[in-house]
C-alpha cells in the first residue's frame, strides 16, 4: 500500500512538473514556433519570474528584499508583468537581428541575469536563494495539497491553450506566421511586423515567467541553481521539437514526454557504479540528445507536427467532395 502510495506521488510530481514545463514550452511555441524567433535566454525571463513571485510573496526577512508576504496569485501576475517588461525593453532592442544574432544576445542576456540574481546577496541572498516561499494548497492534508497544487497547473496549462488556440486561428496569428515564412511579402501587405514580433516576444516571456513563479511555489525555495540553461533552455527547446513546433499540442506533450523521460533517466543514473556519478549529468543529457534525433528521424517536424488552417480547410472539401 506504501508503494503504491509513494508511486501516486511521483505520477503527481510528474504531472505538475510536466504541466510547469508546458507553460513555457507553449510561451518559447508563441515566439518560435508562431514566429520564427530564436530565444535562447528561457532561463533568464524564468528566474525573473521565480524571483519576483517569491521575493514579493514571503514573510519579511533581513537576508533579501522583498517580504512584503504578498498573496501568491499577485506573486505570479507580478513575475508575468516583470518579465514581461524586461522581455520588452530586449525585444527593441534585439528584435530586428537574425535568428541566431539574436539567440547570441538572448542567451547572453539570460546569464546577465543569472550572475545578477547569484551575486547580488543584498536583494536575493545569493547563492543560498530564497527559502520558504508559500505554496498554494500547502496547508490541505496530504495528498489533497499536492493533487489542488497539479490541478491548479494542469488548469492554468489548459486556459493557455485555449488562449493560445484562438490566437493562432485569428488574424493576429496568421499575419505572425505568414511573417515567419515571408518577411519581406508580409511588410509588402502593409502589416507591422517589428510590432508584431514584439507582441510575440513578450507574450511568451511572459509565459516563461509564469512557469519561473509556479516552480518556486513549488519547490518552497528557490536560488540561481535552478535558472540553469541545461534545464531551463535546452530542456524546453527539445521539449518544442519533439512535440511538435507551432502546434500548441506538441508543445503540451513534448512538455510531459520529455519530462517523464528526464526523471526516468535520473532513476536509471542513480543506479550506476560509484565512479559514473560523476557523469551522471552527462549521461542523462547524452540520452535526451538520443532520444531527439531518434524522433527527428521519425518525425522531422515533430511528433505533432503543424497544421495548418488552408490545409485542414481543403483537407474537409475533399472529404465532403468523396463522400457526395
Amino acid at each position: 500500500m506504501e508503494q503504491m502510495y509513494g508511486i501516486s506521488l511521483y505520477i503527481v510530481s510528474l504531472l505538475t512538473f510536466g504541466g510547469i514545463y508546458a507553460v513555457m514550452a507553449l510561451g518559447l511555441n508563441v515566439q518560435w514556433g508562431f514566429t520564427g524567433m530564436f530565444n535562447a535566454g528561457i532561463a533568464g525571463f524564468f528566474a525573473v519570474g521565480a524571483y519576483t513571485s517569491a521575493l514579493l510573496t514571503t514573510a519579511a526577512s533581513e537576508r533579501h528584499i522583498g517580504g512584503l508576504d504578498l498573496p501568491i496569485i499577485l506573486g505570479f501576475v507580478a513575475a508575468m508583468i516583470l518579465a514581461g517588461i524586461i522581455a520588452y525593453c530586449v525585444a527593441k532592442i534585439c528584435i530586428r537581428l537574425r535568428s541566431d544574432y539574436l539567440a547570441i544576445a538572448t542567451l547572453g542576456i539570460a546569464e546577465i541575469l543569472r550572475l545578477m540574481f547569484k551575486n547580488e546577496t543584498w536583494a536575493t541572498n545569493g547563492p543560498r536563494g530564497v527559502s520558504l516561499i508559500p505554496k498554494p494548497f500547502e496547508t490541505l492534508p496530504e495528498p489533497w495539497n499536492h493533487l489542488a497544487f497539479m490541478a491548479m497547473v494542469l488548469l492554468i496549462v489548459f486556459v493557455l491553450y485555449l488562449l493560445l488556440e484562438r490566437a493562432r486561428k485569428a488574424p493576429w496569428g496568421r499575419v505572425m506566421t505568414a511573417s515567419r515564412e515571408n518577411e519581406p511579402a508580409t511588410r509588402a501587405a502593409g502589416k507591422d511586423v517589428d510590432r508584431l514580433r514584439i507582441e510575440a516576444f513578450v507574450l511568451g516571456s511572459m509565459f516563461m515567467g509564469l512557469g519561473g513563479a509556479l516552480t518556486a511555489h513549488y519547490l518552497k525555495f528557490i536560488d540561481p541553481n535552478a535558472a540553469d540553461p541545461l534545464t531551463a533552455t535546452f530542456l524546453v527547446w527539445v521539449m518544442l521539437i519533439c512535440g511538435g513546433s507551432a502546434n500548441n499540442k506538441g508543445a503540451i506533450l513534448g512538455a510531459i514526454l520529455i519530462w517523464t523521460i528526464w526523471s526516468a533517466t535520473e532513476l536509471l543514473t542513480s543506479r550506476l557504479p560509484d565512479e559514473f556519478a560523476i557523469r551522471t549529468a552527462y549521461v542523462r543529457v547524452f540520452l535526451i540528445g538520443l532520444l531527439l534525433q531518434i524522433v527527428l528521424q521519425r518525425f522531422p517536424n515533430g511528433i505533432l507536427p503543424e497544421k495548418r488552417e488552408a490545409a485542414l480547410s481543403s483537407e474537409r472539401e475533399s472529404r465532403s467532395q468523396t463522400q457526395h
